[in-house]
């Protein structure tokens, strides 16, 4: 897998530079004509969506019974986007998990959080695009509408408490000591509700992006948020492509061209890539930046207590203590 994302990486790199080359008679003047106001709209709206998004993410932890503060939850959300830059497809998750840990939560709860995550979000985002393509000017879809429909179906079938519970517990359990939570019907709802709304924010963000080089409707936005989630999809599942750089730009710039021309089309999708790359490194240096004043700062946040023996090395003290005690009581409960 390592081998094959950077060929992809490699391929993709290549075909960028020569269309980039062929094409810059026409991408030269839609550059240099770039509204800088737009852009930052765009930057803000789409640093709005990150924060929004994160949300859902703690939501579904406080449904496991699991606490992260809101700064933690964005650095190790923006540490996991990032990671996926790296070939290989197993440093996403990897990277929240150990920046999770590092706060006393156990790998395997995490894990299942970053499946609910990723699944609600998914269902969401096919929603609010299959809500807004009735109104939106025709368009060729890159894929099937049906093949998206069915997609979010398996996902509703698949993370249903009793069939995601034990695919959880089979895959997860391994990681640590104890069950994995499951997220009851009452508590996906809501959430799933709100990724719908986040994506609503990400119209937002990629209709000032259009509007930088060209012109879009706010009415737009339910149908850009949804083309936002399309591409998201289809980069999860082409696994072979780092964060699905190339197919994820293909999706949006198809649904793109419903509302602006090819050129312009070409310019959002490469737009939107530098903007949630720096977004996203922009979000998780803001965290860091207040994790070290905070620690410098008199009476701020002190290390915590860890233990070192070989039964929880590295885990704070009272973390341990819990798992101890959760061992304990399961020990009386057998006998």
């Amino acid at each position: 897998m390592l081998a094959l994302q950077g060929l992809v990486l490699g391929i993709v790199a290549m075909l960028v530079g020569f269309e980039t080359h062929r094409s810059w008679g026409q991408l030269r003047p839609r550059l240099a004509s770039i509204d800088p106001l737009a852009v930052t709209l765009a930057a803000a709206a789409l640093t709005a969506y990150y924060l929004l998004f994160v949300v859902g993410w703690i939501l579904i932890l406080r449904a496991f019974r699991l606490r992260l503060s809101y700064a933690e939850a964005v650095g190790a959300e923006m540490v996991s986007m990032l990671a996926k830059y790296v070939p290989g497809g197993v440093w996403t998750p990897m990277a929240r998990v150990v920046a999770c840990r590092r706060r006393g939560l156990a790998p395997g709860p995490v894990l299942a959080s970053i499946g609910y995550e990723a699944g609600l979000s998914a269902i969401a985002g096919v929603v609010v695009f299959a809500l807004a393509l009735p109104f939106a000017p025709h368009v060729s879809l890159p894929v099937p509408f049906w093949a998206l429909a069915g997609f979010a179906g398996l996902l509703v079938v698949l993370l249903h408490p009793s069939i995601y519970g034990r695919v959880a517990d089979r895959a997860f359990g391994r990681f640590q000591d104890e069950p994995i939570p499951r997220l009851p019907l009452r508590a996906a709802a809501p959430v799933l509700g709100y990724y719908c709304l986040t994506w609503i924010v990400g119209g937002v963000a990629l209709l000032e992006m259009v509007r930088a080089v060209g012109h879009a409707p706010l009415a737009a936005v339910p149908y850009l948020g949804g083309a936002s989630a399309v591409g998201a999809i289809v980069a999860v599942l082409v696994v072979v492509a780092p964060s699905g750089i190339g197919v994820r730009e293909g999706a949006m710039y198809a649904l793109l061209l419903a509302y602006t021309d090819t050129t312009s089309a070409l310019v959002v999708v490469a737009l939107n890539r530098l903007l949630i790359t720096a977004v996203e490194a922009g979000l998780l240096g803001a965290v860091v930046l207040a994790r070290h004043w905070r620690g410098r700062a008199p009476g701020g946040e002190r290390p915590r207590r860890v233990v070192e023996d070989d039964a929880g090395a590295g885990l704070p003290v009272e973390v341990v203590a819990r798992r101890r005690a959760v061992e304990v009581a399961e020990a009386d409960r057998q006998a």
